[in-house]
């Protein structure tokens, strides 16, 4: 039985989890940009540019693609599991948080006509724009391809 200390010399899951951290820094920095404030509740929530689920399974399909070879069957399994984590991302969620939208505006409206509904509002930003998976599959390639380059 190995060590669960090897996990620490997984390159490929290593990297991967760099890109996904990578990618929720860079959405502090940009929501630092945009609203002036730092709000450090970006960096655990859903949501926003660039994807971080998009980034990870990006440079996880990258790396194994990079070690066990782009005609092996992991690396296939790699690219299944990043294009159903994409299209979660941008489709599914996407229209979970449209429907939080719409649901939350149905109890703005409801409070006006001063009617005693107590609800907690829900999250609208659920999912990502195409844009935002495709930033951030391409930083996860990216940080993939700097790390094949730096070992």
């Amino acid at each position: 039985m190995q060590d669960f200390g090897d996990i620490l010399n997984n390159q490929v899951l290593l990297v991967a989890l760099v890109a996904c951290f990578s990618a929720q820094v860079l959405k502090l920095m940009l929501d630092f940009g945009k609203n002036g404030k730092l709000n450090v509740r970006v960096l655990v929530e859903t949501g926003g540019m660039p994807s971080a689920h998009s980034a990870l399974v990006a440079a996880l399909a990258t790396g194994v693609g990079q070690t066990m070879g782009w005609a092996s069957s992991e690396f296939a399994i790699a690219v299944v599991f990043a294009v159903i984590v994409m299209y979660d991302a941008a489709g599914v969620r996407q229209a979970a948080g449209k429907q939080a939208r719409i649901l939350n505006q149905i109890i703005d409206e409801f409070f006006q006509e001063d009617h005693h509904f107590n609800e907690d509002r829900l999250k609208e930003l659920l999912g990502h724009t195409p844009f935002q998976v495709i930033a951030g599959s391409i930083l996860g390639i990216f940080i993939s391809w700097l790390a094949e380059i730096a070992y």
